[in-house]
């Protein structure tokens, strides 16, 4: 069992906690997996998974958008993808259930 798709996540930057939808390699496509990751038990494994100040737009179209979209955090998939897999390793009881979606 490994995680083969990051399918969606999102930051719940006023609990630390990281809202991630997934499939493992065995999951069928029309499976998915949703857990809440809590930010600060993956830097205790060692993860830094936030990426602070991503710009979403260089700086030409900055001057078009100002303030309407600040920096914002993104998540390095690829490192979240490694820490789930270490994560369900060594807590096999919390690996959610597919879920039918």
């Amino acid at each position: 069992m490994e995680v083969s798709e990051i399918v969606s996540y999102y930051i719940h930057e006023n609990t630390r906690n990281l809202e991630v939808s997934f499939r493992l390699s065995n999951d069928a496509d029309d499976e998915i997996r949703n857990d809440i990751i809590s930010i600060i038990e993956a830097e205790d494994f060692g993860y830094n998974l936030i990426q602070k100040g991503f710009e979403l737009f260089d700086d030409e179209d900055e001057e078009l958008y100002d303030d309407e979209f600040d920096d914002f955090d993104s998540i390095d998939e690829e490192t979240l993808t490694t820490y789930l897999n270490e994560y369900y390793i060594v807590n096999p009881d919390k690996l959610p259930k597919p879920e039918l979606f």
